[in-house]
């Protein structure tokens, strides 16, 4: 039985709503049409808004279609990844204040399959439905904002991290998309070609731009990432577990309640899988991230980027040879200063939660020297 509360009426944080309606239909096939009480008005809505979306779908592949596969990711792009609640979307920030480089808004995260003709048109409807701040924590929310581009691909595809919490009864297999190497070559092949689809489109939008991407998601995937862009850059950045572990749990309890369309697994059970999917995610990057070319991998403490985030800014720039820091320090500085006040959790850890999570994470404790 689950023990997390759910308000079925909230409808405004379910990621399908902007899913193309073949992609949601294959969803649902792919579950079974098990539709909790719970996931009722969620599936309505996002039914709804997918069949009134689709002839815009159709309409822009019919129409950009060529265009998209013919377009060339002449400047490879740049993955910042690390586990959820490590400081990703804060580092994305700051990196994407520079001008030359692109990433994927929340717009076209949410609606990936109409942002080339149609964003007049479907963004302020989008803006309209977003609150000021994500649920989860402090951070601004907006359409114009970058955001995570596994988001995109859900909408596009079943192979997202994501579904695992729409779809909460399939969790583990969503879980998956995480871990490729679990999967077939077929599944693979698609997953492959559907991000490579997803990325030519926002450089097409983003008139070739280099694309700054961020996806915890992608920090298993890093073999399946080089051999589509040999030449990509890696930004790892990593946080204290222990307050890994509790931020997520945070989390789960109040983003991934927003999601679902059936009654969530108990917190025993979502605790179980946050943390294999943790200590797997991690044992497949410290394997697969030798396969970086010199040069093209810089890691991040978490705490550093807080402490200090213009120095450890610099420091990304130079380790990577990434262009503009001079040309970008002052915007750099005024984004920093409007973070100052963004409020962060305290946790306090007793001994025997101590206990609990050093067991948990022990590999990554004692790697990092947390």
């Amino acid at each position: 039985m689950s023990d997390y509360k759910v308000d079925p009426l909230n409808t405004t944080f379910e990621p399908l709503a902007g899913s193309t309606l073949i992609n949601l239909l294959r969803l649902f096939a792919q579950n079974k049409f098990r539709i909790g009480f719970i996931g009722i008005p969620r599936a309505i809505y996002s039914t709804a808004l997918s069949f009134v979306l689709s002839p815009l779908n159709v309409y822009e592949k019919l129409r950009s279609n060529k265009e998209i596969k013919n377009t060339k990711i002449t400047k490879p792009p740049i993955f910042i990844i690390g586990h959820w609640r490590s400081g990703t979307t804060y580092l994305h920030n700051l990196i994407t204040q520079n001008t030359l480089f692109s990433y994927p808004t929340t717009f076209q995260t949410v609606a990936p399959g109409l942002f080339l003709h149609f964003e007049k048109l479907i963004k302020p409807i989008v803006a309209s439905s977003l609150p000021p701040k994500r649920p989860q924590d402090d951070i601004d929310l907006g359409v114009d904002l970058p955001q995570e581009d596994e988001y995109g691909i859900g909408n596009l595809s079943p192979y997202s991290f994501y579904h695992g919490w729409c779809f909460p009864k399939n969790l583990l297999n969503y879980y998956n998309f995480v871990l490729m190497e679990n999967n077939s070559k077929k599944i693979v092949d698609d997953w492959k070609k559907i991000y490579l689809y997803y990325l030519k489109k926002l450089t097409l939008y983003h008139q070739g731009k280099q694309l700054v991407l961020k996806n915890p998601s992608n920090t298993g995937r890093v073999k399946i990432l080089r051999e589509m862009f040999p030449d990509a850059k890696f930004i790892h950045i990593y946080r204290n577990p222990y307050h890994t572990f509790l931020s997520m749990k945070r989390n789960i309890e109040k983003e991934m309640t927003l999601y679902c369309l059936q009654k969530p697994k108990n917190s025993i059970e979502f605790e179980k899988a946050m943390v294999d999917l943790y200590n797997s995610m991690f044992e497949s990057y410290f394997r697969q991230k030798k396969l970086i070319n010199n040069g093209n991998l810089l890691e991040v403490r978490y705490e550093d980027l807080i402490s200090q985030p213009l120095n450890e800014v610099e420091r990304i720039y130079s380790g990577l040879d990434l262009p503009g820091f001079n040309d970008n320090k002052q915007e750099l500085e005024k984004y920093i200063k409007t973070q100052e006040n963004v409020r962060t959790c305290k946790y306090n850890i007793d001994e025997e939660l101590k206990n609990k999570i050093y067991k948990y994470f022990k590999f990554t404790i004692d790697q990092w020297g947390y």
